[in-house]
């Protein structure tokens, strides 16, 4: 256990491994943090979908067969956040987002 919002807004934070608890999503996108999504059950592939392609916020990890996440799929997905145009543009996003986030919360938002 962690105080995860004060982790989250720590300026060293690139980015967010998540299993895509709605709770844990709210709080990455309220703080314009990019993700990688690795869900697991119930809602969570849902959430994960919104993440990676209705936001673009993050990635989506890839798992084998047998649901498992490999060493080079976990490094491919934070490079693409972290790194490069694409990560570029999930961070446009997340920016974006963390800012309609904040004008919703705003009085007559």
């Amino acid at each position: 256990w962690c105080p995860q919002l004060e982790v989250l807004a720590h300026r060293a934070v690139g980015c967010f491994v998540t299993h895509c608890g709605w709770n844990s999503t709210l709080e990455a996108i309220s703080l314009g943090v990019p993700m990688v999504a690795f869900p697991w059950w119930s809602d969570q592939p849902t959430t994960a979908k919104c993440i990676a392609d209705f936001w673009k916020v993050g990635v989506r990890v890839k798992v084998t067969e047998k649901g498992i996440a490999t060493a080079k799929e976990m490094e491919y997905c934070i490079r693409q956040v972290m790194e490069g145009e694409r990560g570029k543009e999930i961070k446009t996003s997340a920016s974006t987002l963390k800012q309609l986030v904040k004008e919703a919360m705003e009085e007559g938002g």
